[in-house]
């Protein structure tokens, strides 16, 4: 198995056991995570090993989070403590969790019903309404309603359909990023089709960014603690009821409506690049109903996330400059999305405030 945890020294720091088997869950772009079957039971095996979210205090206040969360009833899986108390196990330099291993399935936005819809908009309310209770104001933090200096700037690098954009980009920058990345697919040898499809969406991005640079937002509105990475991959279902919210490696301080609308980019995205407008709209009335956000709030959020969008390359900053294809399956729609939603913004909008 590559990249084989050190399961001896981890197992025997938290009593769990002998290993049994340890498979890889091979759907995170950031950690690297396990279904781990041992003499005492199953359980998800999690190795923090992404640099910018794997420092032991960072997961230990992930950790606080969801045990906090799971006190108010939120659907989470709290980490499992080890005997010395502590939730995260330092192995060879290398962090570690232990987490309950949850039974459910990862269900896209286009497969639930009204209803469903209805119950997911209302769970990230909920999210969002309980983190403002359970998590202290800390540095670079602030009350509800205020706006953090540096509010403005987003960077998800990793997240399905959201990647490092800044939501303040100076279009002047963008020009030359997309300057940089054609002249890397034109020496990209032997040429494919993703070199195609990505030298057709830099020139077409190229053109609607000359068309729409004067509506670029201002710096972000009100901001709050979120999970910071909502999207299918990280919520699983048993049955049609939500069963554990995953993956808090990107909780943080950051502007609560757009996550909300984000993460609605990726659950309701069809294949084709357009968003299922009904679904979302039935979700975002409910996470405006839970969460006590206005329609003023996702009004501006869905103008901020759609110029994220239209500024934003990760998947082929991924391809052209790491040589890392896993986010090239995402990029025909993601990259799609961004065209069809200039086209219907006031259609997108719309669905989020009506």
């Amino acid at each position: 198995m590559p990249h084989a945890p050190p399961l001896g020294a981890l197992l025997r720091q938290y009593g769990a056991g002998s290993a049994l088997a340890c498979d890889p869950v091979d759907q995170g772009l950031l950690n690297r995570g396990y279904r781990l079957r041992t003499t005492r039971g199953h359980y998800f095996l999690k190795h923090h090993f992404d640099p910018e979210t794997a420092a032991p205090e960072a997961i230990a206040r992930q950790h606080r989070a969801t045990r906090r969360l799971a006190d108010l009833g939120v659907p989470v899986a709290p980490p499992l403590p080890g005997q010395d108390g502590r939730t995260v196990a330092v192995v060879g330099g290398h962090a570690y969790a232990l987490h309950p291993w949850i039974d459910g399935r990862h269900h896209h936005g286009t497969q639930l019903s009204t209803d469903q819809c209805e119950r997911l908009g209302a769970l990230l309310g909920v999210v969002h309404a309980s983190l403002e209770r359970v998590m202290p104001v800390e540095a670079g933090a602030v009350p509800k309603g205020g706006v953090r200096a540096d509010a403005g700037v987003r960077r998800d690098e990793g997240a399905p359909g959201a990647g490092p954009a800044e939501t303040g980009t100076d279009p002047a920058v963008t020009f030359a990023l997309i300057d940089d990345l054609l002249a890397r697919v034109r020496r990209h040898r032997p040429a494919d089709s993703f070199d195609e499809l990505a030298r057709h969406r830099l020139l077409e991005r190229r053109a609607l960014l000359e068309q729409h640079a004067g509506r670029r937002p201002p710096h972000s509105g009100p901001v709050g603690w979120v999970h910071g990475d909502f999207h299918p991959f990280n919520l699983l279902y048993r049955g049609d009821a939500p069963a554990a919210i995953v993956d808090w490696d990107r909780l943080g301080v950051k502007p609560r409506a757009e996550e909300a609308v984000r993460a609605a980019a990726i659950f309701f995205v069809r294949p084709a690049g357009t968003l299922d407008l009904p679904r979302a709209r039935a979700y975002a009335r409910a996470y405006r109903r839970t969460a006590g956000a206005t329609p003023s709030e996702l009004a501006a959020a869905v103008h901020r996330v759609w110029w994220e969008r239209l500024n934003d390359f990760w998947m082929l900053r991924w391809h052209y400059e790491r040589g890392d294809t896993r986010a090239d399956p995402q990029f025909p729609a993601a990259s799609a999305l961004v065209v069809w939603w200039t086209r219907e913004y006031d259609a997108v909008c719309d669905a989020f405030v009506g």
